[in-house]
């Protein structure tokens, strides 16, 4: 790409410019959004070497990632996803075939969930980042919320646990060669799968709280519940993917210590009243993994788990 015009072009060459949230989208100063009475609103930053490495991720990759995870965020709401805006780092050692790949498989994404690029920049930059600001709006019941359960309530999961973790481990080690050995493990890492379907039908079942679980059950579960509340989580083996038993069982690691501390799944994880989980329960996926207790902190198949999930600023 030799100037930002050409970037324009391409970008509107696989994302549409007209959409029922925008009344004015890109090509003036602001994006004017048509959002009704509501609207939820989250960001992520995709940088190469913290989020991924252009070794092991291909453009086409990158480009998908970097929206799957926002999409995510909006699940985690029980909301639909409508519109994004996009700030683009690029380096100039990336040519027009790699800007090609990157587009289109971002803008397949966007057209399978019916979400429209608003806006954003593009500047040069030494090393390849993505800034996606997305926008949603409400399931049936509104926005689900975080830290809204009770004690007693029912914790689950819809999703795998620990098999992006198993894929970013694989993939340091062994490269691209890892797709032979853990294929379901490499592609959780590299092409997740955000759950806005299952996250309306949640909303729809009147599930008490919900988020997506991004940072690992270790991290992720204190956020969900709040300081008040702890969880006592029974998982066992035979619940796992089978590629995290293998790569277990390969590296001599404990699956079960890898499903905990997880990270990247974007799975959903929430809790529901015992009194109202039938709804809940007939949602593809649902899985039990535990219960909301009085008493803070988390207890693993009866003994306590300390260890820290996923942080950006940790070693």
């Amino acid at each position: 790409m030799k100037n930002e015009q050409q970037f324009l072009d391409l970008i509107d060459s696989y994302f549409v410019r007209e959409h029922d949230f925008l009344q004015l989208g890109r090509g003036d100063d602001c994006a004017v959004l048509a959002a009704g009475n509501q609207y939820c609103v989250s960001s992520d930053l995709f940088l190469e070497d913290y989020h991924f490495r252009r070794k092991y991720f291909s453009a086409a990759d990158i480009g998908y990632k970097a929206l799957a995870v926002n999409i995510s965020d909006i699940a985690g709401m029980g909301a639909k996803p409508v519109a994004f805006t996009m700030d683009l780092m690029a380096p100039a050692d990336l040519d027009d075939a790699f800007w090609d790949e990157f587009f289109k498989s971002m803008g397949n994404l966007a057209r399978q969930n019916d979400i429209v690029l608003a806006g954003g920049d593009i500047s040069r930059a030494d090393k390849l980042g993505v800034s996606i600001s997305i926008f949603g709006v409400s399931g049936s019941t509104g926005f689900i919320h975080r830290t809204n359960c009770n004690h007693g309530d029912i914790l689950f999961l819809v999703g795998d646990t620990g098999l992006a973790r198993t894929g970013r481990l694989a993939l340091e080690e062994h490269g691209l060669a890892a797709r032979d050995t853990y294929p379901a493990a490499v592609a959780a890492h590299l092409r997740p799968k955000p759950k806005v379907l299952i996250g309306t039908l949640l909303n729809a079942a009147g599930v008490s709280s919900l988020m997506d679980l991004s940072d690992g059950l270790a991290r992720d579960i204190p956020r969900l519940l709040g300081p008040d509340f702890g969880a006592d989580i029974q998982l066992s083996a035979d619940q796992l993917n089978s590629n995290v038993i293998a790569y277990a069982r390969d590296t001599g690691l404990d699956p079960l210590e890898i499903a905990i501390l997880g990270g990247e799944d974007y799975a959903l994880l929430g809790t529901v009243s015992p009194f109202e989980a039938g709804k809940a329960e007939s949602v593809p996926g649902f899985t039990r993994i535990g219960h909301v207790t009085q008493t803070p902190g988390l207890t693993v198949n009866g003994h306590p788990f300390t260890a820290q999930g996923f942080d950006h600023f940790s070693k």
